[in-house]
């Protein structure tokens, strides 16, 4: 499950409702502050029952770099939520809602930060379009390893799976984990609406998917398009020592923070906003 410390959204960020042609989907938007040059723009994609606010630490210093920050819920997720067919959760379709949301948001190409599950699927788009240089100016997976999950939470998502019919999400939330006591009691409390407000579909899909993924590890390193790696550790997910070595496979920069965890967004944001501006940058002016 993705981490939360707090649900602080930034004054400048503004809450809308992205239309596109796949449907409309739930989206923080924050504009560069105006002060600096507009460096161009990123989308981020959230993780395993997660949510557009995992990335809301980073929003800040995102912005300040001279970034335009667009986060969404995906399909089934949170506030875009909604009840949809099975079919429309395979990985291809998932694909193509993040290339209807870059037309949307109208401001590509972006760059294109997929964390844990979220970056399966940033993966997947960036192949499904083959790099389309109109659509990616770059990509970057946060915490996400090059094939299934590990053996420890292959065990995790087969129990959820097993019980995800026969309860009902109320029942299920108990067992998910949310008794950290570092964490606020407003974002407990988030982290329990944002789960009852999932779409059962939806986490029986992305469940299945973190089970099944193929490595793609080649096929990526084939799109011309610069790649990074955040890997925050320690990480129980995707061990971070075959994280490093799909990043020296794909020819990407590796940006690794101990102590970031699971979710460096959260637990590191200033460090990780820093590595990835400066990853950004460089492309922008060479």
């Amino acid at each position: 499950m993705s981490q939360l410390l707090t649900l602080t959204v930034p004054s400048s960020a503004r809450a809308r409702s992205l239309v596109t042609s796949r449907g409309t989907f739930a989206a923080l938007d924050m504009a560069p502050e105006s002060s600096v040059p507009h460096m161009g723009t990123a989308l981020m994609v959230p993780g395993f029952m997660g949510s557009k606010e995992d990335f809301l630490p980073m929003l800040p210093p995102v912005s300040r770099a001279g970034y335009r920050v667009v986060t969404i819920d995906g399909r089934g997720q949170y506030e875009t939520g909604g009840i949809h067919p099975p079919a429309t959760y395979a990985r291809e379709e998932l694909a193509q809602d993040l290339t209807a949301v870059v037309e949307a948001v109208g401001d590509g190409p972006v760059h294109l930060v997929g964390h844990s599950y979220g970056g399966l699927l940033a993966r997947v788009a960036v192949l499904h379009t083959q790099g389309d240089p109109s659509l990616w100016r770059s990509l970057t997976l946060m915490n996400f390893g090059p094939a299934e999950v590990s053996a420890q939470q292959r065990e995790r998502l087969r129990l959820l799976l097993s019980v995800l019919d026969s309860m009902a999400p109320e029942e299920i939330w108990p067992f998910l984990g949310g008794h950290d006591a570092t964490v606020p009691d407003d974002v407990r409390s988030f982290m329990r609406t944002r789960w009852l407000a999932n779409d059962r579909s939806h986490v029986k899909a992305a469940a299945e998917h973190l089970l099944t993924e193929p490595d793609h590890t080649a096929a990526l390193a084939a799109i011309d398009l610069p790649k990074a790696v955040v890997s925050g550790s320690p990480d129980l997910t995707w061990v971070p020592e075959g994280v490093a070595k799909m990043a020296d496979a794909l020819s990407a920069q590796l940006i690794a923070l101990p102590g970031g965890g699971h979710s460096p967004n959260v637990h590191r944001p200033e460090e990780t906003t820093a590595a990835l501006t400066k990853f950004w940058d460089a492309i922008t002016t060479p």
